[in-house]
């Protein structure tokens, strides 16, 4: 590279996520910009374990320059693949290292925003994993600063980069099934419908259990929400729906152009809990025309609830059983998916249909897409901008649960059935010396 160039790496690497990379045409700016497309970037991991080893290993081709991770022996053990790497446990010593370009998130979910917004305050470019936040508040400031930086992020919603999904897009995009105005979307998992632990053991030597609680009050450490156990309880996550509602209702908002819900409410569920999340949940959410495209209403289900009609549309000949999945309904038949399988209904009609050709290019790899946009200054498929939305409406789901009320919104996102108990439900609240920063 020229040494004479009069920006940074770290100033390149922002120029092109503010899609300006085109006005440096001569001189240094054009050489770095054709050698940052071969160039590994530095990077950040926040979260080494579980979902972050899987995420660590998306994007291990990359030079990765730093470790973070609560817990001494999951970090020491993925440091041994990284052994340039530097290591820490808490995740704003990491965001201090200055030669770091992007970070990864890969924490559970209340310490999302946290992370990601002291990454994009940063100027670094970053990957959380879903949902993006745990309150709607949270999305909210994250989405906003998100979009000032105009940094490349990526939620972690790895099924968008799919063959499956894309093809299901195209059925539903082109008119297979006419247009659409009711979806129904389950997911057989459960968490969630438990009493609080009885008795708290010592924390493990291993685990700095201040730090993984962040910026969540205080409560004593106990193996039922660490390691493996935190979405089934308020404080951490948000059980079910918070979780795969990102992966499942991704369908429709990609297919449908779905944005932000007009209203939500809860249809059916076991009495709330003060602690824990829902074992079993039916939500009703109603969106908007847009455009052409008629009003939608999007039935969730979870926790082995499924839509009525479903059994008399499956049979045993059908590539999946579909115990989770996406049913669409158009004004001429029915598409029925899930990760890997999609069937159009009813099959005698569809007998002779020659699907649409391909026009949704096959994905590089759902992390390389990341890496792609920041290198390049393109825009990733799951950019905050289009996971907000889809976050917030699952984390509202939870919130006309837990509030016992159908929830109304104004073109503002303002909720009509404004009151102190919808904001304490929507607002985060840190402890003290944590915040958005």
């Amino acid at each position: 590279m020229n040494a004479n160039a009069s920006f940074t790496r770290r100033s390149f690497l922002r120029t092109t996520a503010l899609g300006t990379v085109g006005i440096w045409t001569a001189g240094p700016a054009l050489g770095w910009a054709k050698a940052l497309a071969k160039d590994k970037l530095n990077l950040g991991i926040i979260g080494v374990a579980n979902r972050g080893g899987d995420n660590l290993r998306g994007v291990a081709g990359e030079n990765i320059v730093a470790l973070c991770d609560v817990d001494s022996n999951q970090l020491a053990a993925a440091a041994k693949n990284f052994p340039g790497a530097k290591t820490y446990q808490d995740f704003r010593r990491l965001i201090d290292q200055k030669d770091i370009d992007a970070v990864v998130v890969s924490t559970p979910d209340h310490t999302h925003a946290v992370a990601s917004m002291a990454a994009l305050k940063s100027g670094r470019h970053v990957y959380c994993e879903k949902p993006l936040t745990r309150t709607v508040s949270e999305c909210r400031a994250i989405m906003d600063a998100a979009r000032r930086s105009r940094l490349a992020t990526q939620l972690g919603t790895q099924i968008h980069a799919g063959s499956n999904y894309r093809r299901v897009v195209e059925l539903i995009q082109s008119g297979s099934i006419g247009p659409v105005s009711e979806v129904h979307v389950w997911v057989a998992a459960v968490y969630g419908g438990m009493d609080l632990p009885k008795s708290y053991p010592p924390v493990p030597a291993s685990l700095n259990y201040d730090l993984w609680l962040g910026p969540v009050e205080y409560r004593p450490y106990s193996p039922e929400w660490v390691p493996a156990k935190w979405r089934n309880w308020w404080a951490f996550g948000g059980g079910s729906l918070a979780d795969f509602g990102c992966h499942f209702m991704d369908l429709p908002f990609w297919a449908l152009d779905l944005r932000y819900p007009l209203t939500v409410e809860v249809v059916d569920g076991p009495p709330v809990h003060l602690d824990s999340t829902p074992p079993w949940l039916i939500v009703r959410y109603t969106f908007p025309a847009r455009g052409e495209k008629p009003p939608v209403t999007l039935t969730w289900y979870h926790g082995g609830r499924k839509p009525p009609m479903l059994p008399g549309l499956i049979n045993e000949d059908m590539p999946s059983r579909f115990g989770s999945g996406v049913l669409f309904t158009g004004t001429k038949g029915q598409l029925l998916a899930d990760y890997r399988a999609r069937v159009l209904l009813p099959e005698k009609d569809f007998k002779d249909f020659t699907p649409p050709a391909p026009t949704i290019a096959e994905s590089i790899g759902h992390h390389q897409e990341w890496i792609q946009a920041i290198k390049t200054g393109g825009r990733t498929t799951c950019h905050f901008d289009y996971s907000g939305p889809l976050t917030e409406t699952a984390l509202l789901g939870n919130v006309a649960y837990r509030l016992g009320k159908k929830l109304e919104f104004k073109g503002n996102r303002q909720c009509v059935q404004d009151s102190a108990a919808l904001r304490e439900l929507i607002r985060h609240r840190y402890r003290r010396g944590w915040k958005l920063s």
